[in-house]
């Protein structure tokens, strides 16, 4: 299926008016990071920790593999450099706006679930003894709970074991990436390249990974990890396809507002864009997956196509009296 690039849709262009048309999704978006800072700052639930439950809690008390500041960095930020690149080849703001918000969306909508799943279940980590008795000496009140004299910000952060955070967001951003790669790169194109699987996996290894380090580091149990990973990959999924189609699909490749604009443009509901160039409209219900519909018109749409496919204007000036002869 032959790409067709649309006219003058670049930032400068089109940017404002693509983040007015989601202005109240970058409200909620706000207000997500609030109540993500109120998670925060809330106390977990102090589950009942007895001594007999200390044989799997009783773990070394090490620092994290992979700190929680690099997240963000290989989770958000990469993914965004790779949105600004394709950018950069295609100036399709929509492609550019849609997979950052999306992206984004992704990853606090994961972060606000998983903190208020921490908070509310308040299992404790692995390494938990050593959070709450710094020293080796266990003390315990008349019921057989746990009675702490460790760091009060350390105890707290021992009751947050479930699900993983470190888990949940990686999935979340770099599974997200792994969707918007195998769209760009046609990896369900049905032509059997399946070396481009290399590169739809490669970011959810990596997330895996980092799932494995949490239980290595004694973090986390391994079904915190498990259901951090399952819960970052369903939220990242139903976040990208709210802008794009299924990767599988024959217009996996670009997000539905680029095949709005093309709809529009070949029911004429829209004026042309200045830089346009005029295209067939066989070419348009090729481009919409309309291949099965033989019939033309001979009408014209004014599209503009990339480097491949353009026509010179002199070009459209004979089609065009060719035609009305």
């Amino acid at each position: 299926m032959r790409e067709v690039q649309l006219g003058s849709h670049t930032l400068r262009s089109d940017g404002v008016t693509v983040a007015r048309i989601h202005m109240h999704d970058w409200f909620i978006f706000l207000l997500l990071v609030l109540i993500e800072f109120i998670l925060n700052l809330s106390h977990p639930f102090y589950r009942y920790v007895g001594k007999d439950m200390m044989t799997d809690l009783k773990f070394p008390f090490k620092d994290n593999t992979v700190p929680f500041w690099a997240v963000h960095i290989y989770a958000v930020l990469l993914p965004i450099a790779v949105f600004l690149f394709v950018y950069w080849r295609r100036k399709d703001v929509y492609d550019l706006h849609h997979a950052i918000l999306g992206l984004l969306y992704s990853v606090l909508v994961t972060a606000v679930i998983t903190d208020a799943i921490k908070i509310a279940v308040g299992r404790p980590r692995p390494n938990f003894f050593w959070r709450c008795f710094p020293d080796g000496k266990d003390v315990y009140d008349k019921l057989g709970n746990v009675v702490c004299h460790g760091d009060e910000h350390v105890i707290k952060e021992g009751h947050k074991s479930f699900p993983s955070g470190h888990t949940s967001l990686s999935f979340a951003g770099l599974g997200f990436l792994s969707l918007y790669l195998s769209g760009k790169i046609k990896a369900f194109d049905q032509r059997g390249h399946i070396a481009k699987l290399c590169i739809v996996f490669l970011p959810l290894l990596f997330a895996a990974l980092v799932g494995i380090s949490r239980v290595d580091d004694y973090w986390h149990h391994w079904q915190d990890v498990f259901a951090g990973g399952l819960l970052g990959l369903v939220i990242s999924t139903f976040c990208y396809l709210q802008f794009f189609p299924p990767p599988y699909k024959s217009q996996g490749w670009g997000p539905y507002a680029y095949f709005r604009e093309l709809d529009m443009l070949a029911t004429n509901t829209r004026p042309p864009t200045n830089g346009t160039f005029v295209v067939n409209q066989e070419d348009v219900e090729r481009q919409t997956g309309n291949e099965g519909d033989d019939r033309s018109n001979g009408r014209f749409l004014l599209l503009s196509t990339d480097s491949n496919s353009c026509l010179s204007m002199q070009e459209i000036e004979i089609e065009s009296e060719t035609e009305g002869k």
